[in-house]
């Protein structure tokens, strides 16, 4: 029995009714109508152990993007939180037979947290707080991501593209070397969602984005609460630059071969 009092024989005939669902799909929560899950049996394992705030929806997305993509650019995603998303990059890179390297970009720095001090009326501070919580995510992609690591940066997204810019030669979380700069086959936006942000971290991956290439927007279904991320995903739409790949929630975008 684990803390919460679920048994692990009911837990393990869940997964096994979900695997029976119509058409080998898994199909949950209360927009089933809208929206369709492709979690396998070690998906559903994963988003179990792994923190995170994924919509189940997002694995067709990043399915349906590593099944297209457009030659071995890095795929560069954008917020990792704990490592949950960019595990699921990991997972669905080796089942479609991807060489690409991951590269994920973040700082850990949370809105609304007050350094040095206490995360509510805890005893916990709010370092301590960023300080497990990117633990946690190397602790997760050690596991999840291997044998191919995927290639964390401490940075935020500016600083990030201004590196790439440059080119810079820069050390991994890992310590590992990492060469930036070049073109991006697939980025995944999941950073700050403000409008302003949202419309550059848009702005800079399509800087180096290569034709045919992927965006993924997280957060951005028709009904989010993130107004500046539905923003930005009508002004691509109408820019006549990209077409719908995939919508399920979240909206999924390839760069024209021609624009």
């Amino acid at each position: 029995m684990n803390s919460n009092g679920t048994k692990w024989p009911q837990l393990a005939r869940v997964l096994r009714g979900l695997r029976r669902s119509a058409f080998g799909r898994a199909v949950l929560g209360p927009q089933a109508e809208s929206w369709v899950d492709i979690s396998d049996e070690y998906a559903m394992w994963l988003c179990f152990a792994n923190p995170g705030m994924t919509h189940r929806g997002n694995l067709h997305c990043l399915d349906h993007a590593m099944a297209g993509l457009a030659g071995d650019a890095p795929i560069v995603e954008i917020g990792a939180f704990c490592g949950l998303s960019t595990n699921l990059l990991a997972y669905y890179r080796w089942k479609r037979g991807r060489r690409n390297p991951i590269i994920a970009c973040d700082r850990w720095d949370f809105e609304y947290a007050q350094p040095g001090q206490p995360v509510g009326n805890s005893l916990i501070t709010h370092d301590e707080y960023r300080s497990f919580v990117k633990e946690s995510f190397l602790r997760n992609i050690r596991l999840f991501s291997r044998p191919e690591l995927p290639q964390p940066v401490e940075m935020t997204s500016d600083e990030f593209f201004a590196a790439w810019r440059r080119r810079d030669q820069v050390k991994d979380l890992l310590g590992r070397p990492l060469q930036l700069g070049g073109p991006i086959s697939f980025a995944v936006i999941d950073g700050n969602h403000t409008y302003e942000f949202a419309r550059r971290d848009f702005q800079n991956s399509d800087e180096f984005l290569v034709p045919g290439g992927f965006i993924f927007l997280d957060d951005s279904s028709d009904d989010s609460r993130f107004e500046g991320v539905r923003r930005v995903v009508k002004e691509v739409q109408s820019s006549g630059r990209y077409e719908l790949a995939a919508r399920n929630p979240h909206y999924l975008f390839r760069k024209l071969l021609r624009e």
